[in-house]
């Protein structure tokens, strides 16, 4: 079980907070696993983790957000260009490894077929394109009601945390002020008895 830390961050755990957060960023991952990460390696929540991103560090390093997300598009884009010189030099070494045979045999299916079955782009419903949006909608949702619920938890830590330290304070005024009253007495009894001394 992880430990709750309740100190102040440094400035090496900002430092991890930002690299972990924006590498994800670079992955195409969410917050939520980056704090997830964070809290484990720093023996934080990740909602303490969450609300130091988002009330404090992330304002700082907009520009490299900004940076992580151009090279996440990259990425993908660099992914889908592999991805479809795969599945060519694929074919193209299945296509090799046929029999002359079965060559010439499919060579007058592929002339029989017309021009526009070879390569047809995938056409998307309307009902296809609402039910996507719908679910984007309904995971940005629950991605928001999460945010929300982990900073309603931060946020109830840092009330107790603040109730502790008003506590704290009211029995140091208590002992201050009891601490002041045995000393005035023993300031006064010092007087009487030089008086009676004398």
């Amino acid at each position: 079980m992880t430990t709750i830390r309740q100190d102040a961050w440094t400035a090496d755990e900002d430092l991890i907070l930002a690299e972990v957060v924006l590498r994800h960023i670079r992955e195409g991952s969410t917050q939520l696993a980056a704090f997830e990460e964070i809290a484990e390696r720093l023996s934080r929540t990740s909602a303490a983790c969450g609300f130091r991103w988002n009330s404090t560090i992330r304002k700082k390093y907009e520009s490299a957000i900004a940076l992580a997300k151009k090279q996440r598009s990259k990425n993908k884009k660099g992914k889908a260009v592999q991805e479809s010189k795969w599945q060519e030099e694929t074919s193209e070494e299945l296509t090799a490894q046929e029999s002359p045979v079965e060559q010439v045999e499919q060579k007058p299916e592929q002339e029989t077929e017309p021009a526009s079955a070879k390569a047809e782009p995938v056409a998307l419903t309307m009902e296809q394109v609402l039910d996507f949006l719908h679910d984007y909608h309904k995971n940005q949702q629950q991605a928001v009601a999460k945010d929300v619920e982990s900073l309603k938890q931060e946020n109830e830590a840092l009330k107790q945390e603040l109730e502790k330290v008003k506590e704290d304070k009211r029995i140091m005024a208590e002992d201050y002020r009891a601490l002041l009253s045995i000393m005035d007495r023993a300031r006064k009894m010092s007087g009487y008895q030089h008086a009676s001394e004398s």
